[in-house]
């Protein structure tokens, strides 16, 4: 009896057909394990290719960020010191899993939380749990005003708020001898123009003297964007210390407790300051054309900068001759503080 050897043609299409079996079998592999993590009970009939396919993606999106924060060694989390995330209840599309504790988000709606500033997403319960290592995303900021100031220098990784530093240039650039600097306003409609033009171009916002030539529409911008800060420039944290430092007489006493007060701001807020301060200092310098001195700015910078955090109305209004105390004192003795 004669073994019948197979064709040349019959072997090829064999060899072509292996690849097609064994992806066949990687993705009902695939299959098993996404419907086990999402507790789904499967039966003899499966679903179509099209029904995993978008479960498939969002899969494929949680795992990747899963298995990237797992690589990281307890070493490597960033220090309590650094920024808390923003949580915010979140209703979360499609299948989630948690990224503290790698376990499903279950339920339809408020499945759990999102960090609005780098997306994090937890559970509620895990969220207390997680260090504060929010590092910001730029796609999570939908505005440059009203953002927390420590929020956008992380998402920016500058060392202060993009609106500062520009604004601050194009002043020094062709207003420091401007008559009135900072306590002329500029037109509010400009002023929000600017504001409007930050919060959707960033840093590629024009305001040369081409787009708004009445310098005081800049000054405006700057003094907004300071007001408009969730925590202001002196956090409300350093705000008593800072209050308790200008009531002192004694000069050393007062230097020494205004350097205290400045250790009390987070980074971002102390290198905010210091870059104003230091502008401001400019400004009383060219005091013969513009007219403001340290005290005028002061008047217009303390409430700007610092405000009182959950006190009474009475205690706020006595408060508001000391707060133009501490920015003069800032302004005067910018170079021995920072």
């Amino acid at each position: 009896m004669s073994l019948r050897m197979p064709s040349r043609e019959s072997y090829e299409v064999c060899q072509e057909e292996k690849p097609l079996v064994q992806k066949a079998k990687r993705e009902a592999n695939q299959e098993d394990i996404l419907a086990a993590a999402l507790g789904m009970r499967m039966g003899p009939q499966k679903p179509s290719a099209t029904f995993w396919q978008p479960l498939k993606l969002f899969a494929y999106s949680q795992l990747t960020s899963l298995v990237r924060r797992a690589s990281l060694k307890e070493s490597d989390w960033p220090s309590r010191s650094e920024k808390a995330h923003n949580f915010k209840v979140h209703t979360f599309r499609g299948p989630h899993w948690c990224e503290h504790c790698a376990n499903f988000m279950w339920g339809l709606m408020a499945q759990g939380v999102k960090c609005t500033d780098c997306g994090l997403n937890t559970h509620k319960q895990c969220s207390s749990l997680v260090p504060n290592n929010c590092k910001p995303d730029l796609r999570h900021i939908r505005k440059v005003y009203s953002c927390d100031l420590s929020t956008l220098v992380k998402a920016c990784n500058t060392a202060r708020p993009m609106v500062v530093d520009m604004c601050i240039r194009e002043i020094e650039s062709r207003g420091l001898k401007s008559e009135g600097l900072y306590r002329i306003s500029g037109f509010s409609e400009s002023v929000e123009e600017v504001k409007s033009r930050f919060d959707k171009d960033g840093e590629k916002t024009d305001i040369s003297v081409n787009a708004y030539e009445d310098i005081n529409i800049i000054t405006g911008a700057l003094k907004l964007y300071l007001r408009d800060l969730p925590v202001p420039v002196i956090s409300f944290d350093a705000y008593p210390r800072f209050i308790e430092a200008a009531k002192l007489t004694d000069a050393e006493k007062k230097l020494e407790a205004f350097r205290e007060a400045l250790a009390l701001l987070p980074p971002p807020h102390a290198e905010t300051l210091k870059y104003l301060m230091a502008h401001l200092k400019r400004v009383t310098q060219n005091e013969k054309f513009n007219l403001m001195n340290a005290e005028n700015l002061a008047i217009i910078f303390g409430p700007t900068l610092m405000r009182a955090p959950n006190t009474d109305a009475i205690t706020a209004l006595n408060d508001i001759r000391y707060q133009r105390q501490v920015v003069e004192v800032l302004i005067k003795k910018e170079d021995v503080l920072f």
